[in-house]
């Protein structure tokens, strides 16, 4: 008997203490489980209150599993096999199954569950009927009821019967979205995008506001922002991915500001633009990758007077990490080879040699006199564009034809 799974069941993490709210968490889960696995088009997902259930549908397990291992919301999931609820049947998989698995010493269990009253057998009389049938087959094995090696889970309910013997553990955290919106400063960097995956770990949907300077930044440095866009899609499901014009503003403060200021109007232009668009979109934090005293715009000083251009709180999930601990995080979430390749941002072309490590809020605040501040704001957020990013490129390169069209 050749057997194949036909669904995945999903158990969840944090959301079993939500209460009343807890069917808006599952719900938001299950849209992410969706958007994720949209790659697959065969693959349906329905949710209620106790587990979330991916339909395989013929397609492969291994690559949804790789999928739902990285979605946040998601405890832990289990392939299951389907079956009729025919006793003789279940006996027969059950063999096959602890016979693949078996190996000398291995110690089992059976745990089964019946939620079709009408069937034959009971809970506990099934668990019999099943151990029995592994011990004709494997006449060694040990049963065991603390800790076995292997436990194989029996459900019997109204539409079929289920068997599954592994559980894979998911990535933990809450469902994207269900903490509200927060705005991503997102450059090409190693930490920004690092930041964005833990912000999408506590429930943060985020959008991603990329700032692109030509022909000072080329069209590899936005190709390597949105291909870290997609990178973090996969926790979540689709991103909107903002790309706002900075030449003229980098150009205006470049030709106006004394040197050691650059980096420090730069980056204020930058907050007030990314607030600018959080309050047009709806969103309810900025989110960075700010590391504290990593570089001299990341100083306590240098922080306190970018940050004063807004009252919106701003997130900084990283700024406690050192360099190591990002680049390990970056690596595990893949996106620490896309982060170095070298394509300059808009944070290091103008850089200065001598950046003010500690600007004083009164002389950043006199520099921008010099500078129409509002309408150059103004004109970039209004040149802002907008990009959904999905897990399929192909699906990005369809929106932007249409968008040339």
């Amino acid at each position: 008997m050749t057997l194949q799974y036909s669904e995945i069941m999903i158990r969840y993490g944090e959301l079993s203490t939500k209460g009343k709210n807890r069917m808006r968490f599952i719900n938001k889960l299950k849209r992410n489980i969706q958007d994720v696995l949209a790659i697959y088009p065969s693959v349906t997902v329905t949710a209620d209150r106790d587990r979330c259930h991916v339909f395989l549908n013929g397609t492969a397990y291994e690559p949804v599993a790789t999928s739902l291992k990285t979605i946040f919301g998601i405890q832990a999931f289990s392939p299951v096999y389907r079956l009729d609820k025919d006793v003789t049947v279940l006996k027969k998989v059950v063999q096959n199954i602890m016979k693949s698995l078996y190996q000398e010493g291995m110690t089992f269990k059976i745990t089964s569950k019946r939620s079709d009253h009408s069937f034959e057998y009971d809970s506990r009389e099934l668990n019999h009927l099943l151990g029995h049938a592994v011990f004709e087959v494997l006449p060694n094995i040990k049963a065991q009821m603390k800790q076995p090696d292997v436990t194989l889970k029996v459900e019997i309910r109204d539409e079929a019967a289920y068997i599954s013997h592994e559980e894979v553990k998911g990535a933990g955290g809450l469902p994207v979205g269900t903490a509200g919106k927060g705005m991503l400063m997102l450059s090409g960097g190693i930490d920004s995008p690092v930041a964005g995956y833990l912000a999408l770990k506590r429930g943060v949907d985020i959008e991603a506001v990329h700032f692109a300077s030509p022909p000072y930044t080329s069209p590899g440095a936005l190709k390597k922002a949105h291909d870290l866009t997609r990178k973090l899609t996969k926790f979540g499901g689709n991103i909107q991915f903002l790309e706002v014009p900075f030449t003229e503003i980098q150009e205006e403060i470049k030709a106006k500001a004394p040197e050691a200021y650059l980096m420090t109007l730069t980056r204020r232009f930058m907050m007030r633009i990314t607030d600018r668009l959080r309050e047009e979109r709806h969103g309810l934090v900025i989110v960075n990758g700010e590391s504290l005293g990593q570089v001299a715009s990341q100083t306590l000083e240098s922080m306190q007077a970018i940050n004063a251009v807004t009252t919106t709180p701003v997130i900084r999930p990283v700024a406690t990490m050192d360099k190591l601990e990002i680049i390990n995080l970056a690596e595990q979430i893949d996106t620490f080879q896309i982060s170095i390749q070298p394509f300059e941002d808009c944070c290091t072309i103008f850089a200065p040699d001598r950046p003010k490590t500690n600007p004083k809020l009164k002389y950043a605040e006199r520099c921008e006199k010099r500078l129409d501040v509002e309408t150059l704001v103004e004109r970039a957020v209004a040149g802002v564009k907008i990009t959904a990013i999905t897990p399929q490129v192909e699906d990005d390169i369809a929106q932007m034809i249409d968008d040339l069209l």
